[in-house]
């Protein structure tokens, strides 16, 4: 374990978390699309997979604004999150209800992200990193987004396919 003495400590070793979480996302996304039945859901994570892309190559600018290369230091929450997706995808389930429990399990992995966003985005204007700051939130913005996306999708469309099964 680092040693964290400093804000900027714990700054340095969650944003080495998310950077390793939201690279193990876009391994786990293609499966998800891939599972998925409903031609929405799959389009949403499809298009989340190009948005976590981007989230990395944010992730890559705010090390580069503390002099530091981008590294990932292992997200055993994400580990986790994730493999209970692989969990549902690998039970027998009915299609529709499958949909919906992956909606489930990728508004988790949302929930987790927008919890460490907002907290480095917060640190970042705390010790001095306006730029990444405005990075982070923007990050932050595009998470909240997308969780919303889901809860629309999961309302309208597919917990009602799932209720009927």
């Amino acid at each position: 374990m680092a040693k964290l003495n400093t804000l900027e400590d714990l700054y340095i070793e969650e944003l080495q978390d998310l950077y390793d979480a939201e690279n193990q996302i876009i391994k786990a996304l293609p499966k998800m699309a891939k599972a998925s039945t409903s031609l929405d859901l799959k389009r949403a994570f499809n298009d989340h997979l190009e948005q976590t892309r981007t989230h990395v190559t944010r992730l890559e600018q705010v090390f580069d604004h503390f002099g530091s290369k981008a590294k990932g230091k292992t997200c055993k929450a994400m580990q986790g999150l994730l493999q209970e997706g692989e969990e549902l995808m690998d039970t027998k389930a009915d299609p529709t209800v499958l949909d919906a429990g992956l909606i489930a399990a990728a508004q988790r992995v949302e929930h987790y992200e927008m919890a460490g966003y907002g907290c480095l985005r917060t640190w970042a204007k705390l010790i001095g990193h306006q730029d990444s700051a405005r990075l982070l939130q923007q990050t932050l913005d595009e998470e909240g987004q997308t969780d919303e996306k889901l809860t629309k999708l999961a309302e309208r469309i597919v917990n009602i396919k799932a209720a009927g099964a």
